[in-house]
């Protein structure tokens, strides 16, 4: 489940993994989430995304193919995330419209996240996985 304070809304967060990453391919997962930061309550997105860990370096990449119902189109969002020490990332993204930045620590199985949306606002996000 998927909770945005600032649309007052929760919604269903969904990730099918098709093929796990191993050493030699990436990661091929379907999904759906809320839209994106911005988008009005209620309007859902349904991607097909590619990710891998570039095992040489500190860098994992990722791209997706996604529909997004505020659109009623396709975008094409990507971005990498670059390990830092001590359980930090940073992770520069484009979201199929607009870009951002997100710096995040990992903890167990929770991750804190400083955002900086459209590289003009501040904002928190909090995961947590089991």
């Amino acid at each position: 489940m998927e909770f945005n304070a600032a649309a007052e809304e929760v919604g269903p967060l969904v990730t099918w993994y098709l093929l796990t990453e191993s050493h030699t391919r990436p990661a091929i997962f379907l999904g759906s989430s809320s839209d994106r930061i911005g988008s009005p309550k209620g309007a859902q997105s349904y991607f097909l995304t590619g990710a891998k860990h570039l095992w040489q370096l500190p860098l994992s990449v990722y791209a997706s193919l996604n529909y997004s119902e505020w659109d009623d189109g396709l975008n094409f969002p990507f971005g990498a995330s670059v390990d830092l020490p001590w359980n930090f990332s940073l992770r520069p993204m484009y979201d199929g419209d607009r870009s951002h930045l997100m710096l995040t620590h990992y903890y167990r199985q929770l991750s804190f996240s400083l955002l900086y949306v459209w590289y003009e606002r501040l904002g928190v996000a909090m995961s947590v996985g089991f």
